[in-house]
């Protein structure tokens, strides 16, 4: 399964697109989508969707994990990153991909053993499981550590899934108070 991790921001949102395969994950490509400062929002939040819509047709992923967004001191910086959340979510699902979100406790959990873990640990244990050459810029280490925590966490998920919808048409039914069937 080719997966394709998104780490928003207004300014850099990091990308990474992983093929998963069981426990075996292998790196595919990343980078940053680096938005110019001075644009108004419409504009910065419309390239954000036109930059992961043009990764998403050279990558062709399968699926998609994106970072959820944490709430910090300053109400604005929140309410802005959620807007360039929205436009990457929207890039996504445009392109008909299921999204899986993690917030940065699950993704550092997940990659380092660590929830609070520092961007440079996030960082080396990316290059390290990659087998990748150099180091990742951080953007693109945070997407791509957020793909390889949904490498992860997905097949348990899923099998999750299919539990509670075998369960749910397996569930007696009731008549007049008595069980049937």
């Amino acid at each position: 399964m080719r997966i394709l991790g998104i780490d928003p921001g207004l300014r850099r949102t990091g990308f990474g697109v992983i093929e998963a395969s069981g426990m075996r994950i292998q790196y595919v490509a990343s980078g940053t989508i680096v938005v110019p400062t001075d644009l108004p929002l419409h504009l910065r939040l419309k390239a954000i969707l036109d930059n992961i819509r043009e990764v998403i047709q050279t990558h062709r992923p399968d699926d998609s994990a994106l970072e959820k967004v944490f709430v910090n001191a300053n109400p604005v910086s929140t309410l802005l990153l959620g807007q360039a959340r929205g436009a990457a979510m929207c890039a996504l699902a445009d392109s008909d991909l299921n999204v899986s979100e993690y917030t940065a406790l699950q993704i550092k959990k997940a990659v380092v053993g660590n929830g609070h873990a520092k961007k440079e640990q996030v960082q080396l244990m990316v290059q390290h499981l990659l087998s990748l050459n150099g180091l990742p810029s951080s953007d693109s280490a945070d997407a791509l550590a957020c793909a390889i925590c949904h490498a992860h966490a997905n097949p348990l998920s899923q099998k999750l899934k299919s539990h509670e919808e075998s369960q749910l048409s397996h569930q007696p039914r009731m008549r007049a108070g008595r069980l049937i069937g």
